[in-house]
Formats: C-alpha cells, structure tokens, sequence
C-alpha cells in the first residue's frame, strides 16, 4: 500500500495511546453508572470541557479508532512529514509529504465529519538513466464521517461505521483523477494486561488505470498497543489488502510505532512501515502530532 494509502485509510491512536490518568478513558469493560447523557450536545450547543471523553485519534497506525470527537469540538492530527522508499524491477521510487492532515469536527455525540488532504507531496522516479519528478498537492482530498454505533464513553467494545469519499483534487501525476470512495468498520476490543487490540474491515471503490475500471479493495487490519515506560506506548500492526475486480495481488504490510501526550489534549507521535508482500512500498517512516480544542 502507498504511504498516501496508509494516511488516507489512515492511520487509530487507540492501540498506542499512553495510559495517563489525565487523558485515559474509564477502563473499558466498565462503564461508568454516574456518567451523564451526553446525547443532546451538538456541533451549536458543545459538550463541556469537564464532560469530554478520552483522547482518541486514528493515527498513527492505518486502523482506525472507533471513537469520535465530541460535539463542538475540534481536532488536528497530522504528520510533520512522511518518507516512503520503493524498488521493483529496477525502478526506485521516493516519495515525501509535508503536513498530510486529517481535521475532525465534532456534530454529535457520536457523530464527526474529518477533512483528510496532503498540502505538499514530492514523489522522484528513476528507472535507468530516466527520472521523473512530480510535485505539488496531493493525496487528493478525502471526505469521512464517523458514526460511533456503541462503546463511545464505556464498555467492553467499541465499533463505528466511516464512509468516505475520494475527490481528485491532486496535482498532476499525482491524482488519478477518479472519484473513489468507501466504507470503514474499525472495532476496538477490551483485552487484559494493559493491551490494547484494534482491528478494522475496510472496503474501497478504487480505479484500476491498467484495467479502465472500477474495482474493490478490501482492506483487513490488527493493531495491539501497550505501554512501554511511564506515559510512552508502542504498538504492532498488520495491513492486508485483497483486490477483488481490480489490479494486482495480496498486499501486506507490517507496521510500529510510539506515542507521547505530553499534555491532556497534545500527543506526539512517530514510527514506520515494511511491506511484506505486494506492490506495496519497502518502507516508511513518518513523525507526528495530534491536537484537541
């Protein structure tokens, strides 16, 4: 899978986050009989500071976290910068984005609505004695509405519904120039010891050039955080994605990566990928951020 696969799909802080008593949720498996209905909140009418559940984001690993922001509030979470390296069949591919974004905004409850684009993408090919660079916006511009379904503030599981849509805003040689779009299951599961287990179903309509159609990829994924010393925790993934009606075989790629708050709303973050199999790219590093307000 692409880096910008990886960010668009991307990246669930759930699995990684640091368990600190400032930010951490109400154990999962117990939820809390004193909480309040926090239902009737909207994006006009913000859920209080001192009622706000945990902070939880989707990055920096590709699953997804089940879990919205609240209503009236917002949230930045972004790469400083991400390196994806490739070589197949003599071709060396290296490709770097700056400031790839996803900005959330709370409607509901259980409701957010996220903004997902790259302001700046470099991608440099050299095949022999020929190169080839193209530059300028990219990642095209992804349209996401998250739908928590159960476990928002409380309970053994979480899980949430994400469709999406793709719009070929990227600049040339950098789009493809297709609408595309898709659905996001992501799940997370109470597990003993400290661990966090998040895993995800995703199912996109993508364009095949090759083929002049439409195809559908099914993306599978399993995350597993745990704290590593103090508030610092590391996670371990893995990514699948079975082609079905489009180009290319089974990709699969493994990933890790660490995360910090170093406040109640700030958490930083950083880590890698490898592809295992598949036209995916050999590696990927990438280091970042993630703001509430």
């Amino acid at each position: 899978m692409a880096i910008t696969t990886i960010l668009a799909a991307a990246t669930g802080l759930l699995a990684s986050q640091a368990p600190s008593p400032a930010i951490e949720r109400a154990p999962i498996g117990v939820a809390d009989p004193a909480r309040p209905d926090k239902s009737h909140y909207t994006l006009f009418d913000p859920t209080p500071r001192e009622l706000m559940r945990a902070f939880n984001t989707d990055r920096p690993d590709t699953t997804e976290s089940p879990y919205t922001v609240d209503a009236g509030h917002f949230q930045v979470e972004l790469s400083l910068a991400d390196y994806a390296f490739d070589k197949d069949a003599g071709v060396r591919t290296r490709t770097v984005g700056i400031l790839p974004v996803n900005l959330k905004l709370g409607l509901l409850n259980n409701v957010d609505l996220q903004l997902i684009f790259t302001p700046y993408q470099r991608v440099e090919t050299r095949a022999g004695g020929a190169h080839a660079v193209a530059s300028g916006f990219s990642d095209d511009t992804q349209v996401r509405l998250k739908i928590n379904l159960w476990g928002n503030d409380g309970g053994s599981t979480a899980f949430a519904i994400m469709p999406f849509i793709k719009a070929p805003t990227g600049a040339r040689g950098l789009s493809n120039d297709h609408v595309e779009g898709g659905v996001i299951l992501p799940l997370a599961i109470d597990v003993p010891s400290d661990f966090s287990l998040g895993t995800m179903a995703e199912f996109d309509l993508v364009y095949d050039d090759a083929r002049g159609r439409y195809g559908v990829d099914v993306v599978h994924s399993a995350t597993l955080g745990h704290p590593i010393a103090g508030h610092l925790a590391g996670y371990l993934e893995y990514v699948g994605v079975v082609p079905h009606g489009g180009g290319g075989g089974y990709r699969a790629i493994a990933s890790a990566g660490l995360s910090y708050p170093l406040a109640e709303n700030w958490i930083v973050d950083g880590g890698g990928t490898l592809g295992l199999a598949g036209t995916v790219d050999d590696a990927t590093m990438f280091i970042g951020t993630s703001l509430r307000f």
